[in-house]
């Protein structure tokens, strides 16, 4: 009886045993899971700031960034990131706010123009010189083709950042040459063309180079005085070609360098007195070479414009 007695003792002290270990189990087990729901909730807090300030973002309030954590770790560093593409999305969307606002401006103009002109000539017919009136009405008009067709070849250039459509190697001194051929010069102002002889390859669009050629040229014969220089060259390496375009007009101050590249920039000196020009030729020239992988700059001048044109030789670059 003893020995069953003894058996009882020590199992009912197994039992209690067993017991406390399951407790004890379950209660670590519960200490961790709240401990660590709590760790990952003290964790993720700053990653629900984040995506909540971010999912009250909107266009109209791009000014908004997401709060970084002052801990230096990769949450900190991802709303570094957001923080930054934010920035380049407000400046982006600024940018296409004053575009469209600077481009609805400029078609206002011809087309009032052109609405004043025929409800003029129409209030008082028997008065109106209609050869006169049909006249300026066509060059309204052909001015607001030319400024719609910039501003689509704008639209197409900035929808992409891939290589120009039909790009191929071609000689670009070929091609001023049949440029300058093609362009009549106006009869107070004299050319001084100074070509390569040898071939100036590179890679890229016949149309669009010869484009930023043609709005380089229209620059300058606006604000020259009596002398336009072109000159291409190959860089002293021959791995990338040069093309300086000079006026000898009134020039272009140091502080509008960068400037007059932005689209719908006028300057307020006596290059101003341009009476044609719609503020996008410098920018389309820019974006295009920009595009052939190439720099478009003035170089300072002890008198007039000077641009300079440089692309990579052969493609080199692309």
């Amino acid at each position: 009886m003893e020995t069953v007695h003894s058996i009882d003792v020590y199992q009912a002290r197994l039992n209690t045993l067993m017991w406390s270990l399951t407790g004890g189990a379950l209660g670590l087990t519960l200490l961790i899971a709240t401990s660590t729901c709590l760790a990952i909730g003290r964790v993720l807090h700053p990653v629900e700031a984040i995506r909540s300030q971010f999912a009250d973002l909107s266009a109209h309030h791009l000014d908004r960034r997401v709060p970084v954590p002052r801990a230096g770790n990769e949450i900190a560093r991802l709303a570094t990131t957001m923080n930054d593409t934010l920035d380049r999305l407000e400046t982006s969307v600024d940018q296409q706010r004053q575009f469209v606002a600077d481009a609805s401006h400029e078609l206002r103009t011809p087309l009032t123009a052109l609405r004043a002109e025929l409800e003029l000539a129409l209030n008082r017919p028997e008065n109106a010189h209609w050869p006169q009136v049909v006249t300026d009405a066509l060059g309204d008009t052909l001015r607001l083709q030319h400024l719609t067709t910039d501003l689509l070849l704008l639209a197409r250039l900035d929808a992409t950042n891939t290589t120009p459509p039909h790009s191929r190697v071609l000689d670009l001194a070929e091609l001023i040459r049949d440029e300058l051929t093609r362009r009549p010069t106006p009869s107070h102002l004299t050319l001084l063309p100074h070509i390569a002889t040898d071939p100036v390859l590179v890679y890229g669009s016949y149309s669009l180079l010869a484009r930023v050629l043609g709005n380089l040229l229209d620059n300058a014969e606006r604000h020259a005085n009596s002398t336009i220089t072109v000159r291409l060259s190959n860089g002293p390496d021959r791995g990338e070609a040069v093309l300086d375009v000079q006026d000898d007009g009134p020039g272009i101050p140091v502080e509008d360098h960068q400037r007059v590249f932005e689209r719908f920039t006028r300057l307020d000196d006596a290059r101003a007195r341009d009476a044609g020009g719609s503020g996008l030729g410098l920018a389309i020239a820019h974006r295009i070479t920009s595009a052939h992988h190439g720099a478009l700059t003035i170089t300072p001048s002890t008198r007039g414009a000077h641009f300079t044109l440089r692309l990579p030789a052969d493609g080199t670059l692309l």
